[in-house]
């Protein structure tokens, strides 16, 4: 790619979010169904898992990972959703996309874990406000010590995105896919693991506002890789 790939910095990554609302109505639900769907493409492409548990908190984060639930679940996937928070305390569209799980009759339990092939960390996305507290806490160190490989959504769970600080406790991820645009935090930490960038369909004109200038990063795949695996140690994406 002839120019860097720019990044964003948290207030950014909120502006560009209330522009894509505000002023272009692009809906969050539009926006967690595409973060989501690349999550579980990359997925499949990355690790090819028999099984998955995705960790999903009450926020957008969670609701990405439960998108990514259900599209691993259609791809015969075997999938648990572990809650950091009970059900009903999931926020509006992360609340019905768990509903459409359950309706699936994808488990979801509330802080209750199983070994699987691949963990999703979808607890905590650019929001982090102190170090995590309780049951995500509790699910952070628990994916840390599992084994298992971890890919997070949008940044490792407990990572400042734009510092790069990591809070007690942090994911430590295998694979991070972020959004939109790398946040500057991510560029650097070792907790981010391999780094890819995923499209969820923000406009040029959104970055425009900021005066930045940005290539067409997904004419050829709506997920691409920033740092990290080589091309031969990743298979193709499945079409």
């Amino acid at each position: 790619m002839s120019k860097p790939i720019p990044g964003l910095t948290e207030q950014q990554m909120r502006e560009v979010d209330r522009i894509m609302v505000d002023d272009l109505g692009i809906e969050l639900m539009q926006m967690m169904e595409n973060a989501g769907r690349n999550l579980a493409a990359l997925a499949l492409r990355r690790f090819r898992p028999a099984s998955v548990i995705v960790m999903a908190g009450p926020g957008g984060n969670g609701g990405g990972g439960l998108v990514a639930a259900r599209h691993l679940a259609n791809r015969g996937v075997l999938v648990h959703v572990v809650l950091s928070r009970p059900a009903d305390e999931l926020g509006g569209v992360p609340a019905h996309q768990l509903a459409i799980l359950q309706r699936m009759r994808v488990p979801s339990l509330h802080g209750s874990t199983t070994e699987a092939d691949l963990i999703i960390d979808a607890l905590i996305g650019y929001s982090l406000r102190g170090d995590p507290r309780g049951d995500t806490r509790d699910l952070i160190g628990w994916a840390n010590q599992s084994g298992s490989p971890v890919l997070s959504l949008d940044t490792p769970s407990g990572l400042n995105v734009t510092t790069g600080e990591a809070a007690t406790p942090c994911v430590q991820a295998t694979v991070t896919m972020t959004l939109a645009l790398p946040k500057v935090g991510l560029l650097e930490a070792p907790q981010v693991g391999e780094l890819w960038l995923a499209d969820i369909s923000v406009p040029p004109s959104v970055y425009a506002a900021f005066g930045m200038e940005v290539a067409n990063l997904f004419a050829e795949d709506t997920i691409i890789r920033v740092s990290g695996a080589t091309p031969e140690e990743v298979s193709g994406l499945d079409r």
